[in-house]
């Protein structure tokens, strides 16, 4: 129960909720391009995404100079059931709909050069 608990009030602040969304819309994505989806600086970015390692929901990956997050798949059954839900029930939100618009924009033309490497 407790394990639950954790993960609700991590996925009860909206930010981190719609990192979820979009990480769980791609399989991996760079710092940089979750900033243009959120309009967010990387140090607000930046915290929110170690707070949901942290928790493990998300593992990340260096490559080079940037670092890439995805979805941890290697998560515990109830972790599991709830990015099954994420991924089903949040497709209606409007804000995530503009942020799944933002995200194709964001992968296609974006400025950083993580995808060199």
């Amino acid at each position: 129960m407790e394990e639950l608990i954790r993960i609700f009030e991590i996925l009860g602040d909206e930010t981190r909720l719609r990192i979820m969304k979009i990480l769980l819309e791609r399989d991996t994505l760079c710092v940089c391009e979750i900033m243009q989806v959120l309009g967010a600086s990387q140090t607000r970015v930046s915290k929110h995404l170690r707070i949901l390692k942290d928790a493990g929901l998300l593992k990340s990956k260096k490559k080079g100079l940037w670092v890439h997050y995805s979805i941890n798949k290697n998560s515990s059954k109830n972790m599991k059931e709830i990015l099954l839900f994420l991924k089903e029930m949040l497709n209606e939100d409007g804000i995530l709909i503009k942020d799944k618009k933002r995200l194709a924009k964001a992968v296609k033309f974006s400025q950083c050069k993580c995808k060199i490497v």
